[in-house]
């Protein structure tokens, strides 16, 4: 057993992207020694923080990056369900071999906590090879773990969202969506829902588990705050100016649940949340002014509406 309330020298793999840049930046705020692996340098490096640009699917590149780490986290691999469906070989070889050569060197080198990021898939029959795959790693991990005595927390992730997301997330497609083409395209009914996590207050819990209570834990990270997709989209058009048209096209969305991923039942998992929480509407604003900016600086079309919305604002 051991304790996390001192400075520890933490390295993230994924550090570069949405998720796993949040995570980096809440440790290095508290004091933690973070070094960030991933195959494209991070453009949200902090001051204090050490880059190493490499890939999980290197083995020898991954053990030598981990020796002399107290705490990995993983946030690296596959993370878009669609393209897992085109892409599955691609999907299952990161997600799977990928995780195995970072706990095979975790285990190595002594590290005393893996942090893994895995997803409410794992509960569901849907999800397709993306959720197979984190299915498949959870039990990889857990028999490192009985094997090889490797202490870990999993975290089951839902619906995250805010800024610095890419086209893998949902929110900001549709976003995107709505500033540059006046439309939303939805594919299913718009019935289906979801739990949103704010990217902060997930990165926030992501830091808390690691006190010693969630050691060899699954920990559910979904949120506290239930939506339609109806009443997501009616948000964006109503911060807009109600300038968008949406269309529903009530086609089932490959892949994925519609109300509930409770279908398939691994180990249980404790649910945690941030109090205080971000308010979804204003972290729904902050992303799609950062959106709107995003399109500004590439130089695609934004219609004269939007653009005199964040005018208005002060964005």
């Amino acid at each position: 057993m051991w304790t996390a309330n001192k400075q520890m020298k933490v390295l993230v793999f994924g550090g570069s992207g949405f998720l796993g840049s949040y995570v980096a930046d809440e440790l290095t705020r508290r004091g933690h020694e973070v070094v960030i692996f991933d195959r494209k340098p991070s453009p949200y490096l902090q001051e204090g923080q050490r880059m190493i640009v490499g890939d999980i699917l290197d083995r020898q590149a991954v053990h030598e990056a981990i020796l002399g780490f107290d705490v990995v986290y993983n946030f690296a691999g596959f993370a878009d369900l669609n393209a897992s469906i085109s892409k599955p070989l691609e999907a299952l070889q990161n997600n799977i071999l990928g995780n195995a050569h970072v706990l095979d060197a975790c285990a190595a080198h002594s590290v005393k906590r893996f942090v893994y990021a895995s997803t409410v898939y794992v509960f569901s029959d849907k999800g397709s090879f993306y959720g197979i795959s984190k299915r498949c790693s959870e039990e990889v991990i857990e028999e490192f773990h009985r094997q090889r005595e490797l202490e870990y927390t999993i975290l089951r992730y839902g619906s995250v969202y805010g800024k610095r997301a890419d086209e893998q997330n949902r929110i900001y497609r549709i976003v995107k969506q709505a500033l540059t083409e006046r439309k939303i395209m939805f594919q299913g009914s718009g019935e289906e829902e979801r739990e949103y996590i704010h990217v902060q207050d997930a990165a926030k819990l992501s830091v808390d588990i690691l006190s010693d209570e969630f050691i060899n834990r699954h920990v559910i990270l979904t949120g506290v705050e239930r939506f339609k997709y109806s009443q997501l989209l009616n948000m964006i058009n109503e911060i807009l100016n109600h300038s968008i048209k949406i269309e529903y096209l009530n086609e089932r969305y490959k892949g994925h649940y519609d109300i509930t991923p409770y279908s398939f039942r691994p180990a249980g998992g404790k649910k945690i949340i941030c109090n205080p929480f971000i308010d979804f509407g204003q972290g729904l604003l902050e992303t799609i002014a950062e959106v709107h900016e995003e399109i500004k600086r590439n130089g695609e079309r934004s219609e004269d509406p939007v653009r005199d919305l964040f005018v208005v604002r002060g964005k």
